[in-house]
């Protein structure tokens, strides 16, 4: 299987990032995966939006604190509104922003039927060891740089694989061909982030990655094309 290629909130080289006019391009160029990140707003509402605060008029809001609705005002999009512009024929990675959204996202995701296609990602291995049970059929990853981990690894390979999670995510200068046998061996998947540069994207691909990241989508085309 080729690897997923994930438009980076949507492919913000492209269009404004985390709006459905870029998510919406992003599959119709060729992605087979949408990145963005997920927070809940004030009435419980998983929406897509990267900061914590957006500009609403003249004001920032805090996203936590402010309802779906007001945020469709400054143009933040709910998860909803995402399945409903664009379907479920593709692949989605979702960035824990707010811990307590992840029961929202699955619950939306289960809705439309798209719970095996997504993906969860946070930096915390404790956060995605809570989901898993509650869980098993939503993918699990842990994002975190290579310098973060504590211990071999193998030996953080072996934990992932205990806790049932699904892959680990770092940055693209991190994975070597190497570290990416050592992952598989394990059951993991190995993802690769960042990678914005046509040299850099065959690199991973190259080394066997299951997943890559940009937000230039043409260009992860382009390196599929070229390997």
């Amino acid at each position: 299987m080729p690897p997923i290629t994930f438009a980076h909130r949507g492919g913000r080289a492209h269009e404004a990032e985390n709006t459905l006019t870029a998510f919406s391009r992003a599959l119709a160029t060729g992605a087979t995966g949408l990145e963005s990140d997920v927070w809940r707003a004030g009435d419980g509402v998983p929406v897509l939006v990267h900061d914590r605060f957006v500009r609403r008029g003249l004001r920032r809001v805090r996203v936590a604190d402010t309802p779906a609705s007001r945020l469709a005002d400054a143009g933040v999009p709910t998860l909803a509104d995402l399945y409903e512009r664009c379907g479920t024929e593709f692949e989605l990675s979702l960035d824990l922003k707010h811990r307590e959204a992840a029961g929202a996202v699955i619950e939306v995701a289960r809705g439309v039927g798209a719970q095996r296609r997504l993906w969860l990602c946070s930096p915390d291995t404790a956060t995605l060891r809570e989901l898993r049970p509650g869980a098993p059929e939503v993918r699990l990853v842990h994002s975190q740089r290579a310098r973060r981990i504590d211990g071999s690894m193998e030996r953080h390979a072996a934990d992932l694989a205990d806790a049932g999670i699904d892959a680990m995510n770092m940055h693209h200068t991190e994975w070597t061909t190497g570290l990416v046998t050592l992952f598989h061996r394990f059951g993991l998947r190995a993802f690769a982030w960042d990678a914005q540069e046509v040299r850099q994207l065959k690199g991973v691909i190259a080394m066997g990655v299951d997943a890559v990241y940009s937000d230039h989508v043409d260009r992860m085309i382009d390196a599929l094309r070229g390997t």
